[in-house]
């Protein structure tokens, strides 16, 4: 069942056209990668799904984004119960300048929970599901920015979590990472698609191939391609698509 419903999406920049005229929909509890070259619109796509773009100058969007069935770009709809349900990890770690307790709790505390107990067991909750209570459990009065780049990340994952969104959006969350990390970081995406829906921009392919249950392939604003990731990389049916996955451009 398709939990994101995108029809006939185009963005403009000013004059400048980002998106063409996008069609996709995305399954519930599937991972769906966005890959190509730099530029080509897959992040300003990924940022359409939560409004993000509503915050850069001369924005203007036309077409529907409909998620559970709720067009996400009506006027009446609460930008702020959106970026709840739909969460966001950015290409950077970005930990705020607290503690790692803090930074869990921190969106719970802007919608309102106060209860201590309560507080601290969504904090425990969001950090195992984010693979790092073990590494912080006696520490989480420690400054978030100790943390290793990998750690931080995780962190991340954790503090979106903690407000139980139903989607999870990724920018590039593992370019800035070491091998290790990496691999930490996508084997809990591969664990986190029990319970959420997981769109992930990524310019590593083998990375698109080893997690994604689908992929979408972009190319100067338009939407090239979207299939099953085994049948995308195994059998493109666009020459395009062909010549950015065996590495002719990009």
């Amino acid at each position: 069942m398709a939990i994101i419903e995108v029809k006939d999406l185009n963005l403009y920049y000013g004059e400048k056209q980002a998106l063409k005229n996008i069609n996709l929909e995305i399954e519930k509890n599937s991972i769906t990668a966005l890959i190509g070259p730099s530029g080509c619109g897959k992040s300003t796509f990924l940022r359409t799904l939560n409004r993000m773009n509503d915050m850069i100058k001369d924005v203007k969007i036309e077409g529907s984004v409909k998620i559970d069935d709720v067009e996400i770009y009506d006027k009446n709809i609460s930008v702020e119960i959106l970026r709840k349900n739909v969460g966001m990890v950015f290409q950077q770690p970005n930990p705020f300048p607290k503690s790692i307790f803090e930074n869990v709790a921190y969106g719970l505390k802007i919608h309102g929970i106060k209860d201590k107990s309560l507080l601290n067991e969504i904090v425990e909750t969001s950090l195992k599901g984010a693979a790092l209570w073990d590494e912080v459990k006696d520490d989480l009065k420690k400054p978030a920015l100790g943390l290793s780049g990998g750690q931080q990340q995780r962190l991340c994952i954790a503090r979106a979590l903690a407000v139980s969104p139903d989607i999870i959006l990724m920018d590039e969350p593992t370019s800035a990472l070491d091998p290790i990390s990496t691999a930490k970081i996508e084997e809990l995406i591969l664990e986190l698609k029990k319970d959420y829906t997981i769109v992930i921009v990524t310019h590593n392919m083998q990375q698109a191939a080893r997690i994604s249950d689908k992929t979408a392939f972009f190319l100067n604003g338009e939407l090239i391609e979207y299939a099953d990731t085994e049948e995308l990389f195994s059998y493109p049916k666009d020459k395009r698509t062909e010549d950015y996955i065996t590495g002719r451009f990009g």
